[in-house]
């Protein structure tokens, strides 16, 4: 597989973006970043390393439906004519659907009701989103893609790996003989990544269940065990089963820390766990932060843990099995 890794800037999210291209029969683009004129210099310049300029693109496969990977889709779909692609999940999102974006903000502002976000702080939040709407760019046309499926890029073929949790409709792209030749490889977007965890819970509110959603995610990437992962930020994993791992045992340990919060606060709400597990909250982690909170309260009320009475929870088992929580692996 001739595999180019294209690093774009990122000062907004998770660090460093990275867009991947392979050439050849059908020239595809996976993942493209946010619409920001520094962005699309970088992009520019990573094609002309090749020998490529937009107008070469044949096909755009994209992971998921947050902006700072999908922002240039629509423009670059506009000048070079390929094919947008994503899960069919997260397809209405990225092409601009305007009973999806509703839904989803709908969705938002019953979550900042339910998890107890202050005013000031939702002003806050929404101040900080509409500050970088932009970076949502022009709505593509997109073709959904179903789990299981194969696609023709490069000189290849990439078969899709369905990965919800962080994003309803998050997918892997995997390819057999590897970047080097050898073994099976996958764009993972951001299923697993390098340095942060990625969010649950506040990254797409439209998944039910975040928090089993993303372990049972964890599990099929530890069982799948590729040989290498190229996410959508920083830079490459050479043992994904292990980072899958690592991360899944982080989120044990955080349920762990939610339990220890009910048990010492008493009933809380998403918005009071949250400053517990994290401190004062700025920008997009007014989302995040009890996104997340309410992701591991789901998780405990699901198995009897908790309860939920209104918007608070409580325990009502005082001292549980965590560890009976998550599932056991090979790690």
């Amino acid at each position: 597989m001739d595999l180019h890794r294209i690093r774009l800037g990122n000062t907004v999210f998770e660090g460093r973006n990275n867009a991947y291209l392979l050439s050849g029969e059908v020239t595809t683009l996976v993942d493209v970043g946010a619409s920001l004129d520094e962005i699309r210099d970088d992009l520019d310049a990573g094609l002309d390393e090749v020998g490529l300029g937009v107008s070469d693109i044949d096909q755009i496969l994209l992971t998921h439906w947050h902006a700072d990977h999908t922002g240039l889709a629509g423009e670059l779909q506009a000048e070079s004519g390929a094919v947008v692609r994503a899960h069919e999940a997260d397809a209405p999102l990225i092409a601009g659907e305007t009973d999806a974006v509703h839904a989803e903000r709908d969705i938002r502002l019953q979550r900042f009701d339910e998890w107890g976000i202050p005013e000031g702080k939702r002003e806050e939040l929404v101040s900080f989103l509409e500050m970088h709407d932009d970076l949502e760019g022009e709505s593509a046309d997109v073709t959904p893609l179903t789990d299981g499926e194969r696609i023709d890029a490069g000189d290849g073929e990439l078969e899709v790996h369905h990965l919800p949790g962080h994003a309803a409709g998050l997918t892997a792209f995997a390819f057999d003989g590897g970047s080097d030749g050898n073994g099976e490889e996958a764009f993972v977007g951001d299923a697993i990544l390098p340095k942060y965890t990625p969010n649950v819970g506040g990254a797409d509110l439209r998944v039910e269940r975040p928090l089993q959603t993303y372990v049972e995610s964890l599990v099929s990437l530890i069982d799948w065990d590729v040989d290498r992962a190229w996410p959508g930020h920083r830079d490459p994993i050479d043992d994904p089963s292990a980072r899958a791992a690592t991360i899944l045992e982080h989120h044990r340990e955080r349920t762990e820390r939610v339990v220890n919060t009910l048990r010492d606060h008493g009933p809380a709400d998403a918005w009071t766990v949250s400053a517990r597990l994290f401190g004062e909250l700025e920008n997009i982690h007014i989302l995040h932060g009890p996104g997340e909170a309410w992701a591991h309260l789901d998780h405990l009320v699901h198995a009897d843990v908790a309860a939920r009475e209104g918007n608070e929870y409580r325990l009502v088992e005082a001292d549980p099995d965590i560890s009976a929580l998550f599932p056991k692996t090979k790690y």
